[in-house]
């Protein structure tokens, strides 16, 4: 706080002082906080982060605002997000694109989620499926990985684009089991899962909340998922680990951020209030029956996490020689 008084200065001086220190001084929030969304309305992140946005006006008694930033893989919503001020009335909703892929490209974005943004919790994460179209002769990865070696180049794979999550997590695959699969890149998972059931391409390594239902009706067959555990929605699948391919863990993640230079009060206390709101029953349904696990890491783990991520994903890239599109 700013010590004004002095003999030679005058009363009105000393009084704007005192009030401005005052309202610097007032306990957050004490204003609406903007919550920035880099997908459209609708998305897995958009549908997270309104669930949790709601419940937080609740707690803290002032208005959530949600910015959708759609764009550029998310790179859009978070070159503006670290572009805001950092007085802690900025949120985020991150993910392994935004947070980890993106920043591991060779083309680094307009922003640094290790030094632009101050980590306040991952929020879930969920596994890749391994996914067949029923005339690709496998039944588990070991087989698919046999009919690869012996049909080299011969599969292919579909994505949601290039260097998205789905994407570099089939190139690690290929790497762990070294196989070659020709990459088909969609510009989304919707278009690649309707041709993958059509049978233009062999397989894909898709979200789970997408793929169950082609799963359960028989249009696809699931083989793995990429978790080191079981997926609740697909407990009978079993993991790459199980499968003999521990080294092929992925999986999709989501996050909240907010602007590096927040204090570390208002971030633990943006943590402890996210935590009580991830154990709200109808918040903790509606996040699990989109296919994800619950993770209300701290802060100092979820940076952690942040930094491994863009560590493993920069190896793969380089090795797979992944350029963004």
């Amino acid at each position: 706080m700013k010590i004004c008084v002095n003999p030679r200065q005058s009363f009105l001086h000393f009084a704007v002082c005192f009030f401005t220190a005052q309202a610097q001084a007032q306990p957050w929030p004490a204003k609406p906080i903007r919550f920035i969304v880099a997908q459209p309305p609708g998305g897995q992140n958009d549908v997270q982060a309104r669930l949790i946005g709601l419940k937080l006006t609740e707690l803290w008694g002032q208005q959530v605002v949600f910015d959708n930033r759609p764009g550029a893989g998310g790179a859009i919503g978070f070159e503006i997000a670290a572009q805001a001020p950092n007085d802690g009335y900025t949120l985020a909703m991150g993910s392994i694109s935004t947070l980890a892929v993106i920043p591991a490209m060779p083309r680094k974005p307009r922003y640094d989620p290790l030094t632009d943004f101050a980590p306040v919790s991952m929020v879930s994460t969920s596994p890749y499926v391994v996914t067949l179209h029923p005339s690709v002769p496998a039944r588990s990865l070991k087989e698919l990985v046999t009919l690869a070696k012996a049909r080299p180049g011969s599969l292919s794979y579909a994505s949601s684009g290039t260097a998205t999550g789905i994407h570099l997590t089939t190139e690690l695959f290929k790497m762990v089991a070294d196989i070659d699969m020709v990459h088909v890149p969609y510009k989304g998972g919707a278009p690649a899962t309707t041709d993958l059931i059509g049978g233009q391409v062999g397989l894909m390594f898709n979200n789970v909340i997408t793929a169950v239902p082609h799963v359960k009706s028989g249009k696809l067959r699931a083989i793995a998922v990429t978790t080191t555990k079981r997926s609740s929605a697909l407990p009978e699948i079993p993991t790459a680990a199980e499968s003999g391919y521990a080294a092929a863990e992925s999986s999709s993640w989501q996050g909240i951020v907010t602007r590096a230079g927040a204090g570390a009060a208002v971030v633990n206390r943006m943590h402890a209030d996210l935590v009580k709101v991830l154990a709200i029953p109808d918040v903790r349904s509606a996040i699990v029956n989109q296919g994800n696990d619950i993770v209300a890491s701290t802060p100092q783990e979820f940076s952690a996490y942040i930094r491994s991520e863009i560590d493993k994903w920069a190896k793969v890239i380089k090795t797979a020689g992944v350029r963004g599109e």
